[in-house]
């Protein structure tokens, strides 16, 4: 059991999930402490019935933390952390930060457990557009190796923070008054809209987002070859991620085999009945943290293909459910 458990930027909206689930989830420790920014601290919280107040992130201020959950920026990531990595803890970290770095472990628990027990400093959390997939893409793999992914993602609107929601609420508002908004988290209306970038322009004309749903996908599973080519977009929903998956594998797999092997595996769950109408929505996943799969079909373009939708709540097993289930694992083995 770890003695002190330090979860950093606890009080943004990620930050808060991972309060919550510590808590359901009684997570072991002897003592937590909660750090954010100067402009939270000192303000009063409870956890667990006892009263706490947020305090300062410093760079000093780990002294005598054994685990770090960490939920920040990128530049809050660069620059705080190596100090807590330098006082002796273990840290989890949500940010895109870290991901891609050499040396850093980049962990979803269901997939690649050992990487998280094996690691030194950092271990990373993956984007929650890329946590869902790799879950769902981990039991086809194992029973007939990936050949080709192709994805198509409707992220909501709560992937661009609390500003992003915001914009979602007030601006279909605004819209139905026929009233200006002024959108802050989105270049364009996302208010009965959908639009097709996600993050900044990269090479060969994809966008950031999606190239992270490339590179994080192949090293979280160990295959640094494997063709994947995403599309994300943003939709006006608040929470949850939906994907379209479309997979190529080296033998064919089913239909039938596919929803067996999906059943089978650890946080995910089945819900394929198109004759009733019974899917994966994000609706019904909302404050779930198990990654839904339905409408599962052959690829009728391809011999050894399959087609699937997936829905998970991103802010949840996209993001807090992650991190701690990687807490939960180091905690199991020390």
């Amino acid at each position: 059991m770890f003695d002190t458990v330090a979860v950093v930027g606890a009080s943004g909206a990620v930050g808060q999930i991972i309060r919550q689930l510590l808590e359901e989830r009684n997570f072991p420790a002897r003592k937590f402490r909660f750090l954010a920014s100067a402009r939270s601290a000192g303000t009063p919280l409870t956890f667990k019935g006892e009263e706490h107040t947020f305090e300062e992130l410093t760079q000093d201020c780990f002294g005598g933390v054994d685990l770090v959950i960490a939920s920040t920026p990128d530049d809050i990531a660069a620059e705080y952390l190596p100090a807590a990595v330098d006082a002796g803890c273990k840290v989890i970290d949500e940010s895109g930060y870290w991901r891609m770095k050499e040396n850093v472990a980049l962990v979803i628990p269901e997939i690649n457990p050992q990487d998280a027990l094996n690691a030194k400093g950092i271990i990373a959390s993956p984007n929650c557009s890329t946590t869902q997939m790799v879950v769902a893409l981990k039991p086809l793999h194992d029973f007939s190796p990936l050949k080709r992914v192709i994805v198509s993602t409707y992220q909501a609107t709560s992937g661009a923070g609390v500003q992003g929601t915001a914009d979602l609420h007030q601006g279909s508002a605004s819209y139905l008054k026929n009233e200006p908004y002024e959108y802050k988290a989105f270049a364009h209306p996302i208010a009965f809209n959908a639009i097709p970038q996600i993050g900044s322009e990269k090479e060969h004309g994809y966008t950031s987002e999606e190239l992270k749903m490339v590179y994080e996908t192949r090293k979280i599973m160990g295959l640094p070859d494997l063709k994947v080519n995403p599309t994300c977009v943003r939709i006006p929903v608040a929470n949850c991620h939906s994907e379209t998956i479309t997979v190529e594998t080296e033998s064919p797999i089913s239909p039938e085999k596919a929803r067996e092997l999906f059943a089978a595996f650890p946080g995910i769950t089945v819900v394929d009945d198109l004759k009733n109408g019974q899917y994966p929505l994000p609706s019904t996943c909302d404050g779930s943290d198990d990654v839904f799969i339905g409408r599962i079909r052959k690829d009728i373009s391809c011999d050894n293909g399959l087609n699937f939708w997936c829905v998970s709540d991103n802010l949840r097993k996209g993001a807090a459910t992650n991190a701690v289930q990687i807490a939960e694992l180091l905690s199991e083995n020390l």
